[in-house]
């Protein structure tokens, strides 16, 4: 029985498994400890992963060699493409997963992986050598295992605590006990805590609803979309739809009258929820004016009857809300497996840790997941990879893995977090990335895959694979720059399609710049195109096609916004941790002083991003720095 380890990670959930994965790939002997190993990587909330913004993220995992996007590809019984009407900087891969067989696959990838130990216990305390780094941790068992580094990412657990209406149940998620005592430690290690809150809408037995009453949505074509790059990683799953109803004035005068029995308003639940995925009771209550409120009914899994009502995440009683659902004509005669719930829990204000998600108290403590205060699980996941690449790297003397703003979504939600805090679980947009059109889904591995081979995380075939694309998209688009298009072959399909005719001939590359004409009209109309691309791979043809277009689109957009990137890089080399005393610094603002000293910044870029330091004081920085 091995009971020391190079890493160990804290939780099973969706940081947790990809931390230990990434420690484990990477060479580190690594030991993942979880309450229960039948959980492993449980979808707590909704059975989906993906959507605006967490696509990107999903594929970003993917092309760092993480586990995420080939896992939900083989569970997926639904894909969709989200923002296809809008640029693509917006388009976001979405995909419903079969739950048990998304933990099924996790398990398998964690059992395959060399190097990786399970342990089924509670971690209670970690254990901490003479400087003040960890050492190891204690279970409720009382088995000590030794290790260099640990990455804690315990989701809602540590503190858990379940509400529906007045009755509060101690637990991290429906049916499993809370994890306690490792705040209290760190607590009196100088690591502040609080308390966020969050919430899942009821489950119900889909034999019992009356589809006839609801629209359905269907999911894009089998095959058509995946999460990851590599080739056979496609579903077998039966694909299922999910179906859309909606709220009505009746189901909220229910709700209405009820509140004062919801722990949201009655003073139960004191701690903040995501403002971004609310309960219902918040819906009606912030959107007074609205009698109306759509709702998704997402199956989970491919056989199962149990589906999901995503958008009617609630806390009140049970009794309430089945005498609400029961006014949805779908819902009449809906049979609930269990009602929804609220839960709070502990998390550690992520301006505590270093961009490395390391704790800058307790040496070799990293934190990622919900403990950071975020909320989602490919946010979650996101950190979790980091956290594992960081905690292998620390162990065995390497500098720290540290994406930039302009290079992942996964940078800019880790610059964030340390930054700028949370006051509320933060959740991924697009609009919080400055340099989206720099970070679309389609072309994460162009940006990161060589990357994550430099560091380890990356394997020689996923790397082959990745230059073998770039070399097609740079050819495709070198053929479109060469290939003639004459006024009379294109001409009358532009003018009956309501396009401006050619005055003369052009390049097809000049062509393909139109936002009405595509690889697709131009294989129409010119055989060798057609010609060309059917040379390309077959199984690789339609996702490098894509690519290409959109690099020939919309590339003075990107290149215009990589020369921006690259002036404001100049503000991430000037580094400033450890060169200024800044309660010294009179010049600067009270306010700054106090931020500055708080989050202790790496760089002057990353000080120019903390809420209330002004661009008057960076100057001021700067012109110390010169000094």
């Amino acid at each position: 029985m091995r009971m020391q380890f190079d890493v160990i990670v804290v939780g099973a959930g969706h940081a947790g498994c990809e931390a230990a994965a990434a420690a484990a790939r990477l060479g580190s002997s690594t030991l993942l400890i979880t309450l229960d190993m039948n959980k492993i990587a449980q979808m707590s909330c909704n059975p989906a992963v993906g959507g605006i913004a967490k696509g990107q993220i999903v594929r970003e995992i993917d092309a760092l060699g993480g586990m995420m996007g080939i896992v939900t590809d083989r569970s997926s019984i639904q894909m969709r493409m989200l923002n296809r009407s809008k640029g693509p900087a917006m388009w976001s891969p979405r995909s419903q997963a079969d739950r048990h067989r998304f933990m099924e696959e996790w398990r398998l990838a964690l059992d395959r992986t060399p190097g990786l130990s399970l342990w089924q216990d509670n971690v209670t305390e970690l254990l901490l050598d003479e400087n003040g780094g960890v050492r190891g941790v204690k279970t409720a068992l009382g088995v000590e295992f030794a290790a260099h580094a640990v990455v804690l990412t315990a989701g809602t657990f540590l503190g858990g605590l379940m509400h529906v209406g007045p009755v509060r149940t101690p637990g991290g998620r429906v049916g499993e006990p809370a994890s306690n005592g490792l705040t209290a430690q760190l607590g009196t290690l100088g690591i502040e805590s609080g308390r966020m809150k969050t919430g899942t809408p009821p489950r119900l037995d889909g034999r019992t609803i009356d589809y006839s009453q609801a629209v359905e949505q269907q999911g894009d074509t089998p095959g058509e979309h995946r999460f990851s790059y590599l080739p056979g990683t496609a579903s077998t799953l039966r694909q299922r739809s999910c179906w859309i109803v909606n709220t009505n004035a009746a189901v909220h005068d229910v709700l209405r009258a009820a509140l004062p029995y919801s722990p949201l308003y009655n003073g139960q639940i004191q701690s903040i929820g995501p403002r971004y995925c609310p309960s219902i009771e918040t819906k009606i209550v912030t959107f007074a004016e609205r009698d109306s409120h759509q709702l998704f009914i997402e199956p989970e899994g491919e056989q199962t009857a149990e589906v999901y009502l995503n958008g009617f995440s609630s806390s009140l009683p049970w009794q309430v809300q089945i005498e609400a659902l029961r006014h949805i004509p779908a819902l009449r005669d809906a049979q609930l497996y269990r009602p929804g719930y609220a839960i709070e829990y502990d998390y550690f204000p992520p301006t505590q840790l270093r961009h490395n998600l390391e704790s800058k108290r307790v040496p070799r403590l990293f934190m990622a997941g919900q403990v950071n205060g975020t909320t989602g699980y490919e946010e979650a996941a996101g950190q979790g990879l980091m956290a594992g690449i960081n905690a292998h790297r620390a162990v065995h003397g390497m500098e720290p893995l540290v994406l930039g703003r302009d290079q992942a979504y996964i940078g800019v939600l880790i610059d964030d977090l340390v930054t700028k805090g949370v006051d509320e679980p933060y959740r991924m947009f697009t609009s919080r990335a400055e340099y989206r059109i720099l970070l679309r889904q389609d072309d994460a591995d162009m940006r990161l895959t060589e990357l994550g081979a430099a560091v380890g995380s990356v394997d020689s075939e996923r790397l082959s694979l990745m230059r073998s694309k770039r070399e097609a998209i740079d050819e495709l688009i070198a053929f479109t720059r060469d290939y003639s298009v004459r006024t009379a072959t294109v001409n009358d399909t532009l003018a009956a399609r309501g396009m401006e005719p050619l005055r003369q001939g052009c390049r097809l590359h000049e062509l393909l710049t139109r936002p009405e004409f595509d690889f697709a009209l131009a294989s129409t109309l010119l055989p060798e195109v057609a010609e060309r691309i059917d040379k390309i791979e077959v199984q690789r043809r339609d996702e490098i096609v894509e690519a290409a277009q959109i690099r020939i689109k919309y590339g003075g957009y990107i290149e215009r916004e990589a020369q921006t990137a690259e002036k404001l890089q100049r503000l991430e080399r000037v580094k400033l941790r450890g060169h200024i005393d800044y309660a010294t610094v009179r010049q600067l603002s009270t306010e700054a002083r106090q931020k500055l000293a708080s989050i202790d910044p790496e760089t002057i870029g990353q000080a120019s991003r903390i809420p209330g330091v002004s661009p008057s004081d960076i100057s001021i920085l700067l012109l110390l720095l010169g000094r």
